[in-house]
């Protein structure tokens, strides 16, 4: 550490704006609020751990919710990405300001509309909405809690999208109409990327996935598989069994 007066300070010092989120002092609300703003930063998280540990374009699984994590990756991060671009120029092209006056300092940009936050948690909950309910492979015999963990799964993000929209209104970060506006955009843009997942990109994923950067990647279309989950499962406890057995002969 500097002993005191050898400081050496810089000019000015800037936040990383990214995850700082302001609240009224003594607002549990706000506070609460203020977390649940930061969601888009936990989704972007959770893909890129889930891509870097299932490697997955796109797949179609079926039966619970678990055969289905392993869908949400590189195909859907890419729209993501592809809407937070499409935010950003048209927060560029309107040039609407925040409201207040801007009473956040550290934020990205002074621009509020639309709002990046609206607009990312809608594309987010529309996709995994239409993923659900259009592609997911359904059975006439479907049991009634696999139906069930769908519904509610598909409120719970509907409503996450809802209260992080909520949020940045209360916290003055944005306005109704930016927040609205934001949803919209982010809707329209999920209902478009998943329409071109689908009849353009899904047809190619099969010759992506034999690329050799794609094999040296380890990427997989798993797409044609129903059931992820227990198609993993039944593989690796048969190599287990497998491998098991050669190794007692060597023993004996």
């Amino acid at each position: 550490m500097a002993a005191d007066g050898q400081c050496s300070l810089p000019a000015s010092w800037r936040p990383v704006t990214l995850t700082h989120v302001e609240y009224p002092t003594g607002d549990l609300s706000g506070r609460l609020l203020a977390y649940l703003s930061l969601s888009p930063v936990f989704v972007i998280v959770g893909f890129v751990t889930l891509i870097i540990f299932k490697r997955e374009l796109h797949t179609q699984a079926h039966r619970g919710p678990a055969a289905h994590t392993s869908s949400w990756q590189i195909s859907f991060l890419g729209g993501l990405a592809l809407n937070e671009g499409v935010n950003w120029l048209i927060k560029h092209v309107i040039q609407e300001p925040r409201p207040c006056g801007g009473p956040h300092m550290a934020v990205g940009t002074k621009y509020g509309m639309p709002s990046s936050h609206s607009q990312f948690m809608w594309f987010f909950s529309v996709y995994s909405f239409l993923f659900l309910y259009l592609r997911m492979h359904q059975t006439n015999n479907a049991r009634f809690l696999d139906l069930l963990w769908r519904h509610v799964l598909s409120l719970g993000l509907l409503t996450a999208a809802f209260l992080v929209s909520y949020s940045r209104v209360y916290l003055l970060y944005h306005t109704w109409s930016q927040v609205l506006y934001g949803g919209i955009a982010g809707s329209l843009m999920a209902v478009a990327w998943f329409a071109f997942t689908q009849e353009v990109l899904t047809p190619l994923f099969p010759r992506i996935a034999a690329w050799p950067i794609s094999e040296f990647f380890l990427i997989r279309d798993t797409s044609l598989i129903p059931n992820v989950l227990w198609f993993e499962y039944t593989v690796t406890r048969a190599e287990a069994r497998n491998r098991q057995r050669k190794l007692g002969t060597k023993l004996q």
